[in-house]
């Protein structure tokens, strides 16, 4: 009895530490939304949940080469829309442009890394709530 009463515990306090970790991480992506010049493409914070996905070009974002730039390549930040309504059903915005990689500022750089896993950290937590409420409409049923 006693270790299902600690793989409860341990489930809660690791549930209540991503909720803390999410609550500062949107504080920090609000930032971030701001510093890169992005509020004057995407005019309200949450409206940035709409894309489908945010990427960016020009550095790596797997984890083993995380940062690395891609010589001869512009950084950018990338946002894909989707339209299923339209012919071509996604598109890709930009929605912050900072010329050559290898001009960029390493701090800059960063940031813009920064901003990417910040916002798909947040967009996960969405699509999980998203998945449960549809779960939990079929209960409903």
């Amino acid at each position: 009895m006693s270790s299902a009463l600690d793989r409860l515990k341990n489930l809660t306090n690791k549930i209540s530490s991503y909720e803390v970790t999410r609550k500062q991480n949107l504080i920090e992506l609000r930032v971030l939304y701001k510093e890169l010049h992005i509020d004057q493409k995407v005019y309200t914070f949450e409206e940035l949940f709409a894309f489908k996905a945010i990427n960016l070009s020009g550095v790596s974002l797997l984890a083993e080469s995380l940062g690395e730039i891609k010589k001869g390549k512009y950084l950018q930040i990338l946002a894909i829309s989707y339209d299923k309504e339209a012919l071509k059903k996604s598109k890709n915005i930009s929605l912050a442009y900072f010329g050559r990689v290898e001009n960029v500022e390493d701090t800059l750089k960063n940031k813009v890394v920064e901003f990417v896993l910040r916002y798909r950290f947040e967009k996960s937590f969405l699509t999980l709530e998203h998945y449960n409420g549809m779960l939990e409409s079929l209960k409903t049923t």
